[in-house]
This record gives structure tokens, sequence and C-alpha cells, in this order.
């Protein structure tokens, strides 16, 4: 791998994604006067009621907090939630952290190995075996496509350790430990036999490309191990089981407690902030959850999470304040919100818009019509 020490012969980020963080960040100094604070309180209740007020055939959890006054509006947001790529933000977070130190550039190169490969979306298993990628090219396939491969070789790349060090560091309860994508399809396939743990690239692969009612026979054939001798009879249990390890987890209160430290600048230099804070603008992810809710005129750097009867949405939404509300020309949102144990996919997401829908009319933001810009790649 190159060890160049550069960030990289590109630019990290246009010099308005610069702007628009110090933007952000000047808003946390700015005092509100009492009658504002008054109508904050009054807007919290109203969220709350109205967030409660969803109807759903799971479990909602919605944990909110504005980041000009302070309010917080939660439904069981410190619960531990299964939050699936959502932990793809910290390792974004420790690798850049080691971009800025010189140990790695985001024009280095990484080998694709043939035990790298991981079902899900994203451009990198389009590439064999021994592909040289770019740290910027896995960077963004994991964040705006939640590509899966992208995010265990940039795993590899950073060194777990430090992943969870720094989310300990910075967030000290809340976050269970994280693992390697792949880690968690072996966790999963060893509920039904312990051979499953000896699972690696490609054998993911073949499972995933079966019909849901014919993957079990096929980890039977990839593990050579009868069917009869599975401990579980059902992907359902498996999952279930996995639930269990509280592996992947985190209160949504936890969540936007990192969020609010990327935001404010707490865990790198502005520059590189602004980059991700770009990156997260572009995810091409769950359409159909808050962001669908949103206005136009509010834009929603964030990151979503999706496995079996669990999916969040988790992020920053940042929309031109209310004069009602806010003394601030630009109002912060931090939103954190998981759905689990629903009964469709269609229902959970609509859940998760309704919550960008209740934030869209809650008075937060102004409704003057603004027409959304739009984020460039980089």
């Amino acid at each position: 791998m190159d060890k160049n020490t550069s960030l990289g012969s590109q630019p990290l980020v246009n010099r308005a994604a610069v702007s628009f963080f110090f933007v952000a960040l000047s808003l946390f100094a700015r005092p509100a006067a009492g009658e504002q604070a008054a109508a904050r309180d009054l807007w919290a209740a109203n969220v709350q009621h109205n967030i409660e007020r969803i109807t759903h055939s799971g479990e909602l959890g919605v944990h909110i907090k504005d980041m000009h006054s302070g309010a917080i509006v939660s439904l069981r947001g410190d619960e531990s939630w299964y939050l699936a790529s959502g932990v793809k933000v910290p390792v974004a977070v420790a690798l850049l952290q080691q971009v800025e130190k010189g140990v790695v550039s985001l024009d280095s190169k990484i080998r694709l190995a043939e035990t790298d490969y991981v079902d899900g979306a994203g451009r990198t298993n389009r590439y064999g075996p021994g592909s040289q990628l770019s740290v910027r090219f896995l960077l963004e396939q994991m964040l705006i496509y939640s590509d899966n491969t992208a995010s265990d070789m940039l795993i590899r790349l950073v060194g777990l350790d430090s992943v969870n060090a720094m989310l300990a560091e910075q967030v000290p309860r809340g976050f269970g430990k994280v693992t390697t994508l792949a880690d968690v399809r072996r966790s999963i396939y060893s509920g039904f036999h312990p051979q499953a743990t000896s699972l690696q690239g490609r054998d993911f692969l073949r499972i995933r490309a079966q019909p849901d009612d014919h993957r079990i026979s096929e980890l039977a054939k990839v593990i050579a191990v009868p069917v009869e001798q599975f401990a579980l009879a059902n992907m359902e249990s498996a999952y279930d089981a996995y639930y269990t390890s509280h592996l992947n987890t985190g209160s949504l209160a936890a969540y936007n407690a990192f969020l609010e430290a990327i935001v404010s600048g707490q865990l790198l230099q502005p520059d590189t902030n602004a980059y991700l804070l770009n990156l997260l603008a572009q995810v091409k992810t769950g359409a159909h959850r808050i962001k669908a809710g949103l206005p136009a005129s509010v834009t929603f750097a964030h990151k979503t999470g999706t496995q079996h009867r669990r999916i969040c949405d988790l992020g920053i939404a940042t929309g031109p304040a209310s004069n009602a509300t806010s003394s601030a020309s630009e109002n912060i949102l931090l939103i954190a919100a998981c759905s689990r144990d629903f009964s469709s996919l269609a229902d959970a997401e609509a859940a998760l818009r309704q919550v960008g829908e209740i934030l869209a009319t809650s008075g937060v933001w102004s409704t003057e019509p603004t027409a959304k810009k739009p984020t460039k790649s980089h």
C-alpha cells in the first residue's frame, strides 16, 4: 500500500462546503432571546407529541437535538438499537484522523484480496482480486452507497481497535463493540453451526445470491455440514440470536453525541470535517426515510443502516432558521431514528419519513422557498 502522507492530489472539498461548516459552528455562540427560548420549549413539546403519535407496526426510536437551543426530543432514545451500517461513520472518522496524521493518503491504494468480499451494495464487488483501489474511492463507496466490501477494506486499513478506541474516548457510554461486516455475517450464520465462523469472501456472495428460502441449504453446501445438524431452523431465529450479542449497537442519544462531536469540530480539522459532511450529504441509500419528509431547503448529511427487521437513519439536518424560534441564520438538528421488529420495510420507512415531515412542519426552519443546491462529488 502506498504510504503517501499527503491528503491527496485532489482538494478535499470546495470552499463553499468549508464555509458551510464554519457557519454551522458559529451558531453555538448565539444566545436566544427569552421569548425564543419559550417558543423552543413549545416546539420540543409539540414535536414530542407528534412523534409519539406515529402509527407503526414495530418499535420506533427517535432522538433529536436542536444545536442552537439545546432542546431535545426523545422516544426510546436511551435504549440500545442495532445501528447496522450506521457504524460506518465512526469508521470514516477514524480513517480521516489517520489521513490528518499523515499515516495514509486519500490517494493511497489498497489491494482487494479474495477474502475481502462481503455481500451488499456498491461497486467494489465488481473488481477482481488483486485490484488496487484508492482510499478515496473506498470511502465514497462506503458512505454514499453503503458498500460493505469497501467498509471492511477500510477497517482492515485503520484497525478495529482504533475505531472502537476513538468511539469509547468520545462517547464513553452507549455504544457496543463495532465489528467488520464480514464478522456480522459470520456471527449470524454461526447460529446454525460453528463451522460458519470459517466463511470467507465469496462464500458470502454465493449464499446471498440465493432466494431467502434457499440460503440455509446453500450455507450447508458451503460449510459442508448437513442441514439436519443445524441448531436453528430459519434465518429469523439466526438474526434474533445475533441481535442479543449487542454488537454494532448504540443508543440514539449516544449516536447524536457522536454527531455533535463531528459538527462542533472536536474530531477532525475544518477542511476534513467539511469533506466528511459533504460525502454524507450525497448518500444515495434510504431515499424514502427521513430525507423524504424534509423540506428541499434542508441539507441532510446522514447515514442509513438496514438489516433484517432493523433500519436506521442518522444524521445532521441544516436549514434556514425560522425567525419565530431562533436568532440564528441556520438551524441544525441532530436526528437519530431507528425502527425494529416491523411488519414490512415500507411501513418502517414510512415511520421514519413521518419524523422528517413532523420536523418540516414544526416551525424550526423557515418556510420561505429556497432551492436546494446540488452537491458535487470530489
